[in-house]
């Protein structure tokens, strides 16, 4: 059943709430929501361990959006679901949804335990999506009423997805509709990563224990990311995920966060 947190701004943010146990916030990547994405099938073989808190993150699904956005906004919606669900809990977080997570661990939140996949930090070296203006041209095209050419632009040169996937996912009207739909929010996620390095000196104060992850078979920057970003954090433990990519398997997935979270 649908419910709804208010925000610090005063943004309704809606969620559910399934399983018992202890609880545990599940924060999507972009474009995804409780209707779209990897999250459901998370939930689902979580609710036998935890007590699920499962949300649309702001301007997506039935959550509301207030003018103007900062990524602390955002942080305050993983609050006030926080505070929801009793003062304190675990957080789960994927790809940019997982850079929100270590943001909220870093503002203080009261966070139990965190586990991370594939933040899709880049390393250093990698200067060209590092300088690269993700942010000011995502919001160009949103401005513009360019809601495909948003999420093209955002699927091959921001995450390089391949040309031929691309054409394929337009191709498949009904999801490509849903991507659309959420196009306006690509901007919010590119905030959140900032300039896409691992924030270090925002990190390295971070206590809370923390599991990282990356797939086997995933690109090899998402693996360098989480590599580097095992090297700032305080109190973490890096796991490889067999045989994943980056669209990981929630049958894999869940165990090790299981494990983790139950020790």
């Amino acid at each position: 059943m649908t419910t709804h947190v208010i925000s610090k701004d005063g943004t309704r943010i809606a969620y559910e709430r399934i399983g018992s146990g202890p609880a545990v916030v599940l924060i999507d990547g972009a474009m995804c929501s409780r209707a779209f994405g990897p999250m459901p099938k998370i939930a689902a073989l979580l609710k036998d361990h935890f007590t699920v808190y499962l949300y649309d993150r702001r301007g997506r699904g039935e959550s509301g959006d207030t003018e103007p956005y900062t990524k602390a906004r955002e942080v305050e919606d993983i609050d006030a679901l926080v505070r929801a669900a009793g003062g304190s809990a675990f957080a789960v977080g994927l790809s940019s949804g997982a850079a929100l997570a270590l943001e909220a661990a870093a503002s203080g939140l009261p966070l139990r335990k965190l586990a991370v996949y594939e933040p899709p930090f880049v390393t250093a070296d990698a200067a060209g999506q590092a300088q690269a203006d993700h942010l000011g041209r995502l919001k160009a095209l949103v401005v513009a009423g360019e809601r495909g050419a948003a999420v093209k632009y955002f699927m091959r040169d921001m995450v390089n997805v391949p040309a031929p996937f691309v054409l394929m996912m337009q191709l498949m009207r009904g999801v490509w509709n849903k991507l659309k739909a959420v196009a306006h929010t690509l901007p919010y996620d590119a905030a959140i990563m900032g300039n896409w390095q691992v924030p270090a000196a925002r990190l390295a104060g971070v206590r809370t224990p923390t599991l990282a992850m990356y797939g086997g078979k995933t690109e090899t920057r998402l693996k360098r990311a989480v590599e580097e970003l095992v090297k700032v954090l305080p109190n973490v433990r890096q796991e490889i995920l067999p045989g994943q990519t980056h669209n990981v398997s929630a049958a894999v997935l869940v165990p090790a966060l299981v494990e983790f979270l139950k020790e």
